[in-house]
């Protein structure tokens, strides 16, 4: 076999997604157990395209009224440039902000589960 039909082979096959996985997906989740707001609700996380989702119930009532689930953040995985996105919802404008990028999974964790200016945990 020549190199030329191996190169062509590798790039024929489809590339498969990083994200999202199930060792992540647990990852995140229990990361948000050990976060600084809200601690007595329980988050859900959603894979969805190339990430995954973060939503909560509205207790404090300030984003939704009846208290019902919002979306909280979401991250996304970058393959072309390596990075982590993290992205916060602006409920009133109706669209995500990205908040940082960051090198690895654990440093967006950290921000997001931290959260001095209750940026996502509203």
């Amino acid at each position: 076999m020549s190199i030329a039909s191996t190169l062509r082979r590798r790039t024929a096959e489809p590339m498969v997604a990083r994200q999202p996985n199930e060792i992540d997906l647990m990852r995140v989740s229990r990361s948000l157990e050990g976060r600084e707001r809200y601690r007595y609700v329980t988050p859900t996380v959603l894979p969805v395209s190339d990430g995954y989702l973060v939503r909560s119930p509205c207790c404090s009532r300030n984003v939704d009224p009846d208290g019902g689930e919002i979306d909280v953040a979401l991250l996304t995985w970058d393959e072309r440039r390596g990075e982590w996105s993290l992205s916060r919802r602006d409920h009133a404008a109706e669209c995500w902000v990205e908040d940082g990028r960051f090198a690895r999974l654990g440093e967006l964790l950290t921000r997001l589960a931290v959260d001095p200016a209750r940026q996502f945990w509203q």
